[in-house]
Order: structure tokens, then sequence, then C-alpha cells
């Protein structure tokens, strides 16, 4: 599904939060009448896939996380990023062409970005919460994604019946695009039923 202001989905006066986008997420799955749903999400895709499993567990089947690292003990939140690991002045301009090609209101592509990135970064994750999931998870890094793989691995450390795998030379804007890997290992997880 399109969250809101991403794709054909326009942005709305609504504030955006990791928690109103999840109820998105269970709205449709009630108007579609699905119990359960196997999730997967990448970036602010996968903080809404944590919430909607923390906060709805008995909706969702299997959770995929790619390039989401939802522990964020005080100070983390704001640790700065090397060059390295940041989008390159390509990925933001293919992300604003994706935009321009399909949003309702194309100008609108600055504004939405800044308000997302915003409330991403402000976001405080989850710690003693991320114990509790009970979906069996897969954790999707890449070695250069902006999570650390310290960090990586200490949340791994906390979600129950996880599995993880790490992309080698791979940035955060690079895991959606390792269509050589990315079914390699979901399909696996998603069969081990």
């Amino acid at each position: 599904m399109e969250l809101q202001g991403h794709g054909h989905t326009a942005d709305t006066g609504r504030p955006i939060t990791i928690e109103a986008l999840a109820g998105d997420v269970v709205a449709l799955l009630d108007h579609l009448e699905i119990a359960e749903a196997d999730l997967f999400g990448f970036s602010l895709g996968g903080f809404v896939a944590y919430a909607v499993a923390l906060g709805a567990p008995a909706r969702v089947g299997r959770l995929i996380v790619a390039s989401a690292d939802a522990h964020r003990p005080p100070g983390r939140e704001s640790v700065p990023l090397d060059d390295d690991r940041m989008p390159t002045p390509a990925d933001f301009q293919a992300m604003r062409d994706a935009y321009s090609a399909v949003a309702p209101d194309p100008a609108h592509f600055d504004e939405f970005a800044a308000k997302a990135s915003t409330m991403v970064h402000e976001f405080p994750g989850w710690t003693d919460d991320l114990r509790s999931l009970q979906a069996p998870t897969l954790l999707i890094f890449g070695d250069r994604d902006f999570s650390p793989l310290t960090d990586v691995v200490e949340l791994f450390g906390l979600v129950p019946n996880a599995q993880l795998a790490v992309l080698p030379g791979t940035t955060h804007m690079g895991v959606s695009r390792r269509t050589d890997a990315l079914p390699a290992l979901i399909t696996p997880f998603l069969d081990a039923r």
C-alpha cells in the first residue's frame, strides 16, 4: 500500500506520524477484510510495519523490515552520518522523478520530503516494546546503511524470533535496488511456516 504522501496517495493536512500511518495499514486490512497479513516495510515503511506488529500483533503473520533501526537509545537519533552513507544527488533526483511521475501534486515533493524526514529523525523508536514482538521477523540492512552494523546487531538482539541479513556493498538507498538478493532472502522466510 502507499502511505500518506507516497506514490499516488496525496499528502493531507493531517500530521504525519508513525502511529497514524500504522493506523492506515490496519484500516486497510479491515476494509479488505484481511485478518492477518505478512508485512514488508522499507525505511519509513519499516517503522510503520514495526508499529503495526506492536500495536496490532494478531494482524501480522510475518514481519520483514528493511533499513529501519527502531531501537534508538537517547542520543542515537542525532548521530551524524558519513557522506558515504547518505543518498547521492542521483538518489534524490530519482526520488523526485518517481514522485513527480505519479503524485497528485508533484510540486509538493520538497515540503513532504522535509516533513517525512523530520518525523523519522525525531521518532524516538522503541526498546522494551521490541522485545515483545510476536511475529517472526526478518531484518534486512545494507552494510553501508544509515544504521551502523553495531546498532543493527543491538536491534537484532532485542527482537525475539528474528533473523538478520546484511547485504554487502549496499547503502540505505541501495537495499531496495538489490533485486538479486531480496527475493532470495524473503521467499524462504515467508515459506518457512
